[in-house]
């Protein structure tokens, strides 16, 4: 693909490694941030700085925007200088904030009526997934539109696939943080389990890491578990949107998803506890502590 000039909005854990893959590729980058030090990095890489989400918009002919929240997304999309406040005829607008299924549905309504397009395009893989350009990248929006951005997306990811329309991207996202949901607790209490019996969490890992019971989140999460790591590769607040989401948009469907709200508490609680800017693996220090266990 010959060199584009992109937009990039949020430059967090994840953001960051994705945009610098961009830079790494050629490609002219422009970027913003609510805390420019967080793209310091990035522009000693070549980016060059936009104050604004409009301004980055004006130098870019395709946007990617990878913020917290959904209602970062609003701000960012819409706010008073958001991207779709400018002149937008012929470009496109890339969320892959995990966000909101029918906020996708608006942002790509709004992006066609100004004569540009739209995709939702959440991820997994968290930070080393980011990190490593291996990605699972899940795409709403119109094909055609995926089929052109794609050789960009492929900068970012191993697994990408096409979902459907807007919004199909998000509903996609939100199985697969269902499925997360119940994985990391069985994660945390099969750990739990070792710790108790006096075995070494990282044999664990080696024998049950390989069989049956085999998950990303074993084999990477578990490991941070066994060294008592529980820096954010993806924030435990982050989760509990994610999860308020899905839960959102279980009821709207009439759909009784037990285990997920049961997980949803436990973080909840870990929240209460001051841990929301720990990684997702901090379920095990909440899980811990309900168990007597003091974790450093």
């Amino acid at each position: 693909m010959n060199p584009v000039s992109i937009g990039w909005i949020g430059t967090g854990v994840m953001g960051q490694a994705m945009c610098g893959h961009m830079i790494d590729a050629g490609h002219r980058v422009y970027v913003f941030n609510r805390t420019p030090r967080k793209a310091d990095a990035l522009i000693e890489k070549g980016a060059q700085w936009c104050d604004t989400p409009r301004a980055t918009a004006q130098h870019s002919d395709i946007l990617f925007c990878m913020v917290g929240y959904p209602q970062d997304v609003e701000e960012v999309l819409f706010g008073p200088q958001g991207i779709l406040t400018g002149d937008v005829q012929g470009k496109i607008v890339v969320d892959m904030t995990t966000s909101r299924p029918d906020l996708a549905a608006v942002i790509y309504r709004k992006a066609q009526a100004l004569g540009a397009a739209a995709l939702d395009a959440p991820v997994s893989g968290g930070d080393i997934g980011a990190r490593n350009a291996t990605l699972a990248i899940m795409v709403g929006g119109d094909k055609k539109i995926f089929d052109r951005v794609l050789p960009l997306f492929q900068l970012l990811g191993k697994n990408i696939a096409y979902m459907g329309d807007a919004g199909a991207g998000q509903h996609t996202k939100m199985c697969n943080q269902v499925l997360i949901a119940g994985t990391m607790i069985g994660v945390v209490e099969s750990l739990l389990y070792a710790r108790r019996t006096g075995l070494d969490p990282d044999a664990i890992i080696d024998v049950i890491g390989q069989g049956a019971a085999s998950s990303w989140a074993i084999n990477n999460l578990g490991r941070r578990i066994a060294r008592n790591d529980f820096n954010p590769g993806f924030y435990i607040r982050h989760f509990v949107k994610d999860m308020g989401i899905a839960l959102d948009e279980a009821r709207r469907m009439h759909l009784s998803l037990p285990g997920l709200a049961l997980v949803h508490q436990f973080y909840v609680a870990a929240m209460a506890q001051g841990d929301q800017e720990l990684g997702t693996q901090a379920l095990y220090k909440i899980l811990a502590r309900m168990n007597g266990e003091t974790i450093i």
